[in-house]
């Protein structure tokens, strides 16, 4: 059952990161009115848009793996508490 639950916490990650990153990139568009910069080493994009995006990106991207770890966690504790609810 744990592989179960492992898999699916991989599967929950990857669509919250997948989710988030659309929801980054629509955020940028409306708050800055320019696409959001894709290429760090691209000149046209200033720095500090670059590493702010690319700092937000990434702290969103530690809160998902953070959060979809510890569900998957809790559920792993429940099913061996619980076995017969399953």
């Amino acid at each position: 059952m744990n592989v179960v639950i492992k898999i699916f916490s991989v599967l929950a990650s990857v669509a919250a990161g997948a989710a988030a990153r659309k929801a980054l990139e629509m955020g940028w568009r409306k708050g800055t009115g320019h696409e959001p910069p894709k290429d760090a080493g691209d000149l046209r994009n200033s720095l500090p848009g670059v590493l702010v995006f690319a700092l937000v990106t990434a702290a969103s991207g530690a809160v998902i793996q953070v959060a979809t770890q510890r569900l998957g966690r809790k559920a792993t504790v429940g099913l061996e508490r619980h076995p017969e609810e399953v």
